[in-house]
């Protein structure tokens, strides 16, 4: 079955454009084998035809006693020569974990060759076989994949899917067969199915009541809490939070009356103390509050002690809050829900506490295709190429949503680039953010608008 698979793996590595691109190693010999130190794959063309080498590898650890297979990216024990940048960026890893499954394993930084694989993955059963081989190539291995059947389809696919990796790795194609074949065994292992995030936040709302939506501009948070509100047909109540935001803006405050005769006082319901009396007056009905941008204000101070009763599974409170001389509670409405929004871009913003944190279940929307004959997928697509190749995990939550790349036309999407992206990425690199994309970013805003990020 070895040399079936060798066979398979060059065959692959010629569709995605390898002729010339690598040398092979083969240590599939019997000795090798009854020594459970058998391994063959590629290098690159510059190293020895023997001997230690440097860099990133695509190879695999194979056996002839119907046991599992490691296939794996890993590192020459020589180290790093001319992969060590390539190895700090973000995006290999980022992209080689979606080409494993649960028995596979990726490294949170490639570039790292002095940590070992965790305990918790060399230490399994179908390991043990070649415990010897792992103990010695455990520090320069960032991905490994175990393939229990390396000659089923689901085995085959998954090798074929992390060469492909390594052809991206290596940029091996030349021409447009080879770049969708490589595309396809990449696809036959990653789900192209876009995250459905209104059945996943309806879901969530209903389970816990209190949810944030949490994302960088244009990933279309207001909107989606929105569409929720009008398929669940609830009473919806919104309002956007400000840095002066307060307890009596949100529940209940004493405001003069401006237009009497004497000065009088009256006392003024915040949109919280509307929803919960409408939820209270109407139990059958679902009643929804969206808080918009819920981090622009301090929120201890606009929820006071209010902050106490949101608690999803509390029953009932040894307490009751005061919220009006008429009106005390001691527990939240159990039909009123709650979806705030944040903005994960706005490094102005308060920081959100601890105990919010608890009270609230938290769901990320990340940018993504959407299908409008509106939507400029080109441009989306090289933005996320950038960011997820480039961006650090904090700064991913900065990429522009699908709501920026939205435009009837070209001349309408050349100026959003121009007036809306170029200014968000310049402002990015001015405040030492995505410094690893710069050249990246300049190099796309002079080919599409022939201006450059830096004068």
């Amino acid at each position: 079955m070895i040399e079936t698979i060798r066979t398979f793996v060059k065959e692959e590595a010629e569709k995605f454009g390898a002729k010339g691109f690598y040398i092979e190693r083969n240590n599939t010999k019997a000795d090798a084998l009854n020594d459970n130190g058998a391994y063959f794959g590629f290098i690159h063309p510059s190293e020895e035809n023997s001997g230690p080498f440097h860099d990133f590898s695509f190879t695999i650890f194979p056996n002839d006693q119907n046991k599992a297979w490691l296939i794996c990216l890993g590192v020459g024990s020589s180290g790093f020569k001319n992969d060590y940048e390539l190895a700090t960026y973000p995006g290999p890893r980022r992209f080689f974990s979606k080409l494993i499954d649960a028995d596979g394993i990726c490294k949170s930084d490639f570039s790292d060759i002095e940590s070992s694989l965790p305990r918790s993955f060399l230490d399994q059963e179908e390991l043990t076989h070649i415990k010897k081989t792992l103990d010695k190539y455990r520090n320069v291995l960032p991905v490994a994949q175990i393939v229990k059947d390396p000659n089923s389809e689901h085995g085959k696919r998954r090798i074929s899917a992390i060469l492909a990796g390594y052809a991206r790795l290596r940029n091996w194609p030349t021409n447009e067969s080879q770049r969708k074949a490589i595309t396809k065994a990449i696809k036959e292992v990653t789900s192209d199915k876009a995250s459905d995030d209104k059945a996943g936040v309806s879901r969530l709302l209903m389970e816990r009541k209190y949810v944030v939506l949490q994302g960088a501009p244009g990933t279309g948070k207001t909107r989606l809490a929105k569409s929720i509100a009008e398929e669940w047909t609830a009473k919806t109540f919104f309002t956007q939070f400000h840095a002066e935001t307060s307890y009596s803006d949100f529940i209940y405050g004493i405001r003069p009356n401006l237009e009497a005769a004497s000065l009088t006082y009256s006392g003024e319901e915040g949109v919280l103390l509307k929803a919960i009396k409408h939820a209270q007056m109407n139990p059958n009905e679902k009643t929804i509050l969206i808080i918009d941008e819920i981090n622009r204000a301090n929120l201890s101070n606009v929820l006071g002690p209010l902050f106490y009763l949101f608690e999803y599974k509390q029953d009932f409170a040894n307490v009751e809050i005061v919220l009006t001389p008429e009106l005390a509670i001691s527990k939240m409405p159990s039909n009123l829900y709650v979806i705030a929004t944040m903005n994960t871009a706005d490094r102005s913003l308060a920081v959100v506490d601890f105990a919010l944190r608890r009270r609230f279940a938290w769901y990320d929307l990340k940018p993504q295709a959407i299908n409008s004959s509106e939507f400029h997928g080109k441009h989306f697509s090289k933005f996320e190429e950038i960011f997820n190749w480039y961006a650090s995990s904090t700064e991913l939550a900065l990429q522009p949503g699908q709501g920026y790349f939205l435009a009837q036309n070209e001349d309408e999407m050349k100026n959003r680039i121009r007036y809306e992206l170029f200014p968000l990425m310049r402002e990015y690199l001015q405040e030492g953010l995505l410094s690893n994309a710069k050249e990246e970013l300049n190099s796309y805003f002079v080919g599409e608008i022939g201006q450059a990020l830096f004068e």
